[in-house]
């Protein structure tokens, strides 16, 4: 059995309006899981129906083995990271800590050690005496981090905590949070929209939308092999190219795009012989793409619209017929007044997809 499991789980905000139906999901011990996908796709309220905070009107919520579905959020031993901190403003950075033991009536003594314990684990010792306002926002999530670990919580729950942080703090915190998991072990269950975040942190992603898990896996088969449209474009397949099957072997599949052949060799296992003849889909990536070639398979004489030189790198947005494409190169941009290239992608890049989601 895993560690966490949600079984035919209904849940909202609203009675008999679920955003969650017939939801299953489970997390093993000591897994790092990130819940990713766009606002409103239910990660927020998965996180909320395991911590208590909203009752499902249908299913289970398993824990450990024993069933949390009635259990107030209160008799739970989960540790809980919001993005606004949640810190009390008034009380010093021991005290914020040392909140949750007082609750649960833990002797002074052992309090004292063990946030001396877990501020020193997030390289805050010294700052015991400090307000939250005397701290960075990076400071803060870290005081945030302390306050939820040292209840020695069974699973940790993180909403979005790094949202607030700039991008230097971010990449720092990522690097905390991840060492942190490692050291202690401890599941966790973290909430994000960033798809950098999910996959530099997780051992495993869970792709939501509509309430629905599009895909589950280890980050570099979601990055790699996205299973649905909407998972190739929510992690960053961002070109679309429409066309006909007009074969499909074992190892390749031949689209025909504006009168050229347009080849992927990546798997498309949505894709079968009966679907020869009809339309699919082409995805892939702008930085996977290169212009200025020679006219052939795969390659596409296409109107640039504009470019935008980024330093080691020139973005263009261009159009191929009705298709709104962009490129990422490295370089300069080509000469200025050019306004026709040759688009190409190489075949292993290149998803091929039946319906669009």
């Amino acid at each position: 059995m895993a560690f966490i499991e949600l079984k035919d789980i209904d849940a909202g905000y609203e009675k008999g309006k679920p955003i969650l139906k017939n939801f299953h999901l489970s997390v093993e011990q000591g897994e790092l899981v990130s819940l990713l996908g766009p606002s409103g796709c239910g990660k927020t309220t998965t996180l909320r129906t395991i911590a208590g905070f909203i009752m499902a009107e249908k299913g289970s919520v398993t824990i450990g083995g024993k069933d949390y579905t009635n259990v107030p959020p209160n008799k739970r031993n989960i540790g809980l990271v919001f993005q606004n901190y949640a810190l009390f403003p008034h009380l010093s950075v021991f005290d914020n800590v040392a909140y949750g033991l007082r609750r649960r009536k833990v002797s002074k003594p052992e309090i004292a050690k063990r946030v001396a314990d877990v501020l020193h684990l997030v390289s805050l010792k010294g700052f015991e005496d400090r307000l939250p306002a005397q701290l960075s926002g990076g400071q803060r999530q870290r005081v945030a981090l302390a306050r939820s670990i040292v209840i020695e919580p069974e699973l940790l729950l993180l909403d979005e905590p790094l949202s607030n942080l700039d991008a230097k703090l971010r990449d720092e915190m990522r690097a905390e949070l991840s060492r942190l998991q490692h050291q202690l072990g401890i599941t966790m269950i973290y909430v994000t929209h960033d798809q950098i975040e999910a996959m530099s942190l997780s051992s495993r992603i869970i792709v939501m939308n509509e309430g629905l898990i599009e895909q589950s896996g280890p980050p570099e088969d979601i990055y790699e092999y996205p299973a649905t449209p909407f998972v190739a474009r929510f992690v960053g397949f961002d070109n679309r190219i429409d066309g006909t099957l007009t074969r499909l072997e074992s190892k390749s599949v031949h689209v025909d795009v504006q009168g050229v052949e347009f080849i992927s060799t990546r798997p498309s296992p949505n894709l079968s012989k009966q679907d020869e003849g009809k339309s699919v889909s082409l995805y892939f990536r702008p930085d996977d793409t290169q212009i200025g070639v020679e006219p052939g398979k795969n390659a596409f004489e296409v109107t640039i619209d504009f470019s935008n030189y980024q330093g080691n790198t020139t973005q263009y947005a261009m159009h191929l017929g009705s298709h709104a494409l962009r490129a990422v190169v490295p370089g300069k941009p080509i000469a200025d007044g050019t306004d026709r290239t040759v688009f190409s992608i190489p075949p292993d890049k290149v998803i091929a997809e039946k319906g669009v989601r």
